[in-house]
């Protein structure tokens, strides 16, 4: 009971299920995933840590950059089952349609210039 708990959970926000939904897309590195959405820094690491003790989401660190993916098919079936529950009934609305959209163009710029701007603009906040 406790696994589906956090699942349902982690699935209750609307910003992390539209990390879900960024995610299809392949790997982003957190800076990536704060220039989509344009949330705090700190926001960010809140809503990926909750996605990530639901098993919804894996990491990865490389050098200075953290990476975020959805699991494979090696991920438990409530995991699975529920990732393709939120693709099927979410991945055409409007919401993911414009993160698709924006992303596509993040998705060109080099993740440097991207960390450089929010350490630019964490600085004059």
């Amino acid at each position: 009971m406790r696994d589906f708990m956090t699942l349902a959970k982690a699935l209750a926000d609307p910003n992390r299920v539209r990390v879900l939904l960024a995610l299809r897309r392949g790997e982003l590195c957190v800076c990536q995933i704060t220039e989509l959405f344009g949330f705090a820094p700190s926001t960010v690491s809140k809503h990926l840590s909750i996605l990530h003790n639901a098993g919804l989401i894996l990491s990865r660190k490389s050098e200075r950059w953290v990476y975020y993916r959805l699991p494979d098919a090696t991920a438990p079936v409530a995991v699975r089952e529920a990732l393709a529950w939120v693709h099927q009934s979410l991945g055409q609305c409007a919401e993911a349609e414009a993160d698709v959209k924006k992303l596509d163009k993040i998705l060109k710029t080099e993740r440097s210039v991207i960390c450089r701007r929010q350490i630019s603009t964490k600085t004059l906040l």
